[in-house]
């Protein structure tokens, strides 16, 4: 991404993680670290992106990332899933917004956040009209 700037990598809380689940004597149970919410697993499963690296746990190659974006300029978007040539399009089209990159195995429910990191044009926007929703109209 030609923006993409304040680029936080998570691969040593990853890799810490990991290990703690592997270590022998007193570690991370399996419960606890493969706790993917039900609703981050039906995400993964219609929104991902395949990864290139298979899960770091059951070794399927079912692992998906997902793109989170947030941000005031965002308005009632922020918080959505976006795929990545999406977010190439926003960094044009919005000033600075928030993108955190989580990474998922429906298979077996691991789930951690890999990287987050700041894309926009710089130019401060207005947050685009809310737009009514189905939620809105049926409640």
């Amino acid at each position: 991404m030609w923006s993409q700037r304040e680029v936080i990598d998570y691969a040593l809380q990853r890799r810490s993680t990991l290990q703690a689940l592997r270590r022998p004597g007193r570690r991370l149970a399996r419960q606890e670290a493969c706790d993917a919410d039900p609703m981050l697993i039906r995400a993964a499963k219609h929104h991902g992106e395949p990864s290139n690296v298979n899960c770091p746990v059951c070794e399927s190659d079912d692992l998906v990332n997902l793109h989170y974006v947030f941000g005031d300029q965002l308005g009632q978007y922020s918080g959505r899933i976006k795929r990545t040539t999406e977010l190439e399009e926003m960094a044009h089209a919005f000033g600075e917004f928030k993108v955190v990159v989580v990474e998922v195995c429906p298979a077996c429910g691991w789930n951690h956040m890999i990287l987050s990191y700041l894309l926009g044009d710089g130019v401060k926007r207005k947050p685009p009209r809310r737009q009514q929703t189905v939620e809105d109209i049926y409640g």
